[in-house]
């Protein structure tokens, strides 16, 4: 996410008080039987909810302990639910000064697709497609205005208010996605953020791009909701499509239930004054670092609007975690993306990494870790580093190779310049586990939008597509960068942010189709589909090695191979025309006589082959 320089005072928003309610609110809003943990805290909120007593009679549920805190609105209950429980109500009986009265919590049974239809888990086999839900489409105009929430505004024309996409609209445009060759999507946070407005950079600001929660378990309702979420996911599976979720467990929003009536003062990270995060990953990992750094750059805030938790609080890690896996459970979903990845406590990181991996073996994780330096990418996932804490997220959104790939793009070939930057950080991947986990791409959300970044060059373009689609990881594209959108983050983030041409019925054009796509859209979105159908059937790229050459002036050659198929992936970032030795590379092109461009099934003999500078080509190779 974005940081912001508007400042306010720390405690003007999370002072204790009273919320009243007919019948008590639970987190999670219901569970499942035939977990693997049989362990529940189930967080009752109701008004002096802990001056009762509470007793819970159900076959297989046992209450461990209640457990009172500082606030008197909240009691925190310890169950154990026995492997052999049946789904159904649990009578959840308080007994106070008003009286007596019952409550009822929710048990169904847990799915058995689980790893099978569903929470299959996302590999460098897939293809990601990143969206802003609120800029991609508008399915619902129905759910645009609600006037009970917080903000109300809704205007197109304005870069910060909520423009109307929702899930609908994702959902009327999977065999849009399907046609492109992508095969999981990946929305940015469809949870509720009943914000009120926020000031940054001297303007008035939604939250649209939906990192400010206000209650993790319900999704938007200007998004359509849970019953949406739930079918726009099932609706994705069916058409053999994966999905992520993008989670954040370093913050949540100020107008967060848990914030505005708090359970405990040290729910959140609390400082003498407000205290703003460095934004500096190297404190966590220089075994140097003084305690304050390090402190402020985990403990630190990430804005005044975003509530820092404490993670080291075992309540707040229980109530992420069971959020965690309530909403794996409840949607099915394949993947996670964490959100400000460093920012949190590591022994929390791994604790839920940990129980998600025990109930949903095929579940994959990714952390956001916008860090410059392989090294320190490495140090916050599953790596092969002597340090005295190990990470163990199995992969992260790799932008070292990210800035790699830019570099490669747009600077002249030199010692450690232009492409030899992609080769240099690859020959890093020794420093993690598994590289393969990492999620590659080439900009998103918080980044200038890489059509732009390459001066609106399309050769350049057909290269970077080319690196991303083939290179070891799993690729992630940002919306519209098939049909060339463009910006950079001038003045704001919602410069690259924009909706996208066709997904509101009254846009002039319609960019969902080729009729309303210019010649070189077109060519753009054929480019990609073409290469990411391709790749669906290609073992070597789905699972086979990868084996890269140093650079020679610019000339760029890695393959993917195993034993079955071997493809060559050749780029000239140089100034001169290349015709390959191909005994140089007899390694990997041995026995092999022909080429097939992969593309557009052209074959020719590899003698014959020829590179001309800014030309890149992915071939299979041929005996």
């Amino acid at each position: 996410m974005k940081k912001s320089s508007y400042f306010v005072s720390l405690f003007s928003f999370i002072a204790f008080y009273t919320v009243g309610a007919a019948q008590p609110v639970f987190y999670p809003s219901y569970w499942w039987t035939g977990m693997k943990n049989t362990a529940l805290q189930l967080i009752v909120h109701d008004d002096q909810v802990a001056r009762n007593t509470v007793t819970i009679s159900y076959p297989g549920v046992k209450l461990i302990k209640v457990n009172k805190v500082e606030n008197k609105n909240y009691v925190f209950l310890d169950l154990i639910i026995s492997s052999m429980t049946k789904p159904g109500k649990i009578k959840i009986h308080f007994t106070g000064d008003q009286g007596e009265h019952d409550a009822e919590y929710v048990l169904k049974a847990k799915s058995k697709e689980d790893g099978r239809t569903r929470i299959q888990g996302v590999t460098q086999a897939d293809f990601i497609y990143l969206l802003m839900p609120d800029r991609f489409a508008n399915g619902d105009p129905a759910n645009d205005f609600f006037a009970e929430l917080r903000d109300t505004q809704h205007d197109r024309n304005n870069p910060f208010d909520r423009h109307g996409g929702d899930l609908k609209g994702i959902e009327d445009h999977l065999d849009y996605l399907k046609e492109l060759g992508v095969t999981a999507i990946w929305p940015t946070p469809v949870v509720e953020n009943d914000m009120a407005r926020t000031m940054e950079g001297g303007e008035s600001r939604s939250t649209y791009h939906g990192y400010a929660f206000t209650d993790q378990y319900h999704i938007d309702k200007r998004l359509g909701g849970n019953k949406a979420y739930k079918q726009l996911v099932d609706a994705a599976h069916a058409k053999g499509l994966k999905f992520i979720q993008d989670a954040v467990y370093n913050h949540v929003g100020q107008d967060h239930w848990s914030i505005k009536d708090m359970p405990m003062k040290d729910w959140v990270n609390q400082w003498p004054s407000y205290t703003n995060t460095s934004y500096k990953e190297q404190p966590v990992v220089d075994p140097y670092a003084a305690d304050i750094d390090r402190n402020i750059s985990v403990n630190g805030w990430f804005t005044p609007f975003l509530a820092d938790l404490n993670q080291r609080n075992p309540y707040v890690a229980n109530f992420l975690i069971q959020y965690a896996i309530w909403a794996t459970e409840e949607f099915g979903i394949d993947g996670w993306r964490i959100d400000t990845y460093f920012y949190s406590d590591g022994e929390f990181l791994n604790k839920i990494n940990e129980v998600l991996a025990k109930e949903f073996p095929k579940l994959t994780v990714f952390g956001e870790t916008l860090v410059p330096a392989a090294l320190n990418a490495a140090y916050f996932s599953q790596n092969n580093l002597n340090v005295p804490f190990k990470h163990n997220c199995p992969g992260i959104t790799d932008f070292p190779l990210c800035n790699a790939f830019l570099d490669g793009l747009n600077q002249a070939p030199g010692w450690s310049a232009g492409v030899n930057r992609i080769y240099s950080t690859l020959a890093q991947d020794i420093l993690y586990k598994d590289p393969s986990r990492n999620c590659i791409f080439l900009d998103n959300h918080d980044l200038d939008r890489v059509y732009s970044v390459i001066g609106e060059d399309f050769s350049k373009y057909k290269m970077a597509i080319n690196w991303l689609l083939t290179v070891r990881g799993i690729p992630q594209l940002y919306y519209g960068t098939e049909i060339l959108m463009k910006n950079f983050k001038n003045p704001t983030d919602a410069e690259v942010r924009k909706d996208f041409p066709g997904g509101w019925k009254e846009d002039p054009v319609n960019k969902f189709t080729p009729e309303g796509r210019t010649t070189e859209e077109q060519e753009a979105f054929h480019y990609i589909a073409a290469l990411a159908n391709y790749r669906k059937t290609s073992p070597a790229i789905a699972r086979g090695k990868l084996m890269q050459y140093v650079p020679q002036e610019g000339l760029y050659v890695y393959f993917r191979y195993d034993a079955n198929q071997t493809v060559m992936v050749i780029s000239n970032t140089g100034s001169k025309t290349w015709k390959p030795d191909w005994n140089y590379y007899s390694q990997r092109t041995k026995g092999f006589t022909k080429t097939r461009n992969v593309i557009t099934g052209a074959i020719k003999s590899l003698n014959d082959f020829e590179i001309q500078p800014k030309e890149s080509f992915v071939v299979e190779l041929l005996k």
